[in-house]
């Protein structure tokens, strides 16, 4: 994923954006603390609305896991407005409304499409649901079931287990702040007055930002965005710093577990280390996006000496840009009958990867290339393209992701190895194996880390 270069500056009432940002962008910030950002594409006659609140599960205490995920499906229930999910219903019906949400890390983001002739419309369906939700019991009991049936559905997949597994270690005692899924108890006891909770701390404009794309005009969003949402009042405070986001501590230590699941049919390694944020080494995030585009290669030693020589059907190599520790992984599909030659080579690789000539100018050069063509084709539909940025905005922000391209082109191999020094090669990680049940039974291993490193 990406990080950010920040050279920007906002007025901190209603003004316009003073740094660089494309053409077809226009960003504000209303008087209330609300950023509004209008992307033209006039491509089709639609309009996509979308809301997206700094909220999700590194805002959530073991006692509220999982709750930002149901917020996110309680925002398409009833409201002040629409008082009903039928009520609610019959207006996306009438306006031709296509909706969803979703819920990460960092953000939760809500957005319609429309036709643009219905902006206005959609503009105000939106403030509805964000401001004046009902929280209705009745309604409540069966969203509790319909997200926990969410997470039955991600449970039958094994690689859950191993990644949850995973963030226990990883994450230690803040848990909770990087598990999005949640808590099934906590899921299915939840209440209005925790829903209400969640709003009254987080649900704010001065947290949120409103994005409009499409086939509009700037001028007349602005304008209309003003008289709709500037009454929206600023809290009097600021939802991230009177409720901080915790710190990460770093791991003490190298951790190893293995996780057996009966569904499983084939051994898979997983290991993660602490990497990067935004808020503290932006320049190590960017060469981690490379870094891990140069791993992916056919060409790359690291897929020559697992996949090709037939230790490993698949490595990966990836890291997760975030605004509070961006987590590194490598996840390794191990031959079954070579489970030890395959770590073993893997650690081989690992301790090269700061070395000067690991890799070549060329998979340097085609790393970046396949980031930039990444980037081009989320551009393909505006509708989704403003999930992307919107993403940026809550772990990095706008400008980090309008110059995202422009500053990854500047990564050097020394940015690559002053990345890998800090973040990986020497340092604690979290070793984990997932295993089939039958196979854990033949290895009876009680010991991974002895196991893997006799």
């Amino acid at each position: 994923m990406r990080s950010i270069l920040l050279f920007f500056l906002l007025l901190l009432r209603t003004g316009v954006f003073c740094g660089t940002l494309p053409d077809n962008f226009f960003l504000q910030k209303l008087d209330n603390g609300l950023d509004v950002l209008v992307i033209e594409d006039n491509s089709v006659p639609l309009a996509t609305i979308e809301i997206t609140v700094r909220n999700g599960s590194f805002c959530e205490d073991p006692e509220y896991n999982g709750l930002s995920h149901l917020y996110e499906h309680m925002f398409f229930k009833a409201n002040r407005d629409l008082p009903s999910q039928e009520a609610f219903m019959d207006k996306v019906i009438e306006l031709g409304i296509v909706f969803n949400g979703t819920t990460s890390n960092e953000r939760v983001n809500y957005f319609i499409t429309l036709s643009n002739k219905k902006l206005e419309e959609g503009l105000r369906f939106m403030h509805s649901a964000i401001r004046y939700p009902l929280f209705l019991e009745e309604e409540m009991k069966k969203e509790n079931a319909v997200v926990d049936a969410e997470f039955q559905r991600n449970e039958s997949n094994p690689f859950f287990f191993l990644q949850d597994d995973m963030n226990r270690h990883l994450w230690g005692a803040l848990y909770s702040r990087k598990n999005v899924i949640g808590n099934h108890d906590i899921i299915l006891s939840a209440t209005p007055e925790k829903m209400q909770v969640i709003k009254d701390k987080y649900y704010h404009p001065n947290n949120a930002i409103l994005v409009v794309a499409g086939d509009v005009r700037h001028e007349d969003v602005f304008s209309r965005v003003q008289q709709i949402y500037g009454e929206w009042p600023h809290p009097g405070f600021d939802p991230m710093q009177r409720w901080p986001i915790p710190e990460f501590d770093p791991l003490p230590a190298s951790q190893y577990f293995i996780t057996v699941n009966e569904n499983a049919r084939t051994p898979i390694f997983m290991i993660a280390w602490h990497g990067p944020d935004t808020r503290n080494d932006i320049p190590a995030t960017y060469a981690a996006d490379v870094f891990s585009f140069i791993m992916q290669q056919k060409s790359s030693k690291l897929q020559q000496e697992l996949v090709d020589k037939g230790l490993a059907l698949q490595v990966d190599v990836s890291y997760q840009t975030c605004k509070y520790t961006g987590p590194i992984y490598v996840i390794m599909v191990p031959h079954p009958e070579k489970i030890k030659q395959a770590y073993a080579a893997l650690m081989q690789q690992i301790d090269q990867w700061d070395s000067a000539d690991y890799f070549t100018d060329q998979q340097l050069a085609t790393a970046k290339t396949l980031l930039t063509i990444e980037d081009a084709y989320s551009k393909e539909s505006t509708s989704d393209y403003v999930h992307t940025v919107t993403y940026w905005w809550a772990s990095a922000s706008i400008e980090y992701y309008t110059a995202y391209t422009n500053n990854l082109n500047k990564v050097t191999r020394e940015d690559i190895q002053r990345y890998v020094r800090t973040y990986i090669k020497g340092k604690p990680h979290v070793t984990g194996l997932l295993l089939p049940a039958t196979m854990a039974e033949e290895l009876a291993i009680t010991d991974l880390e002895k196991f893997l490193n006799p």
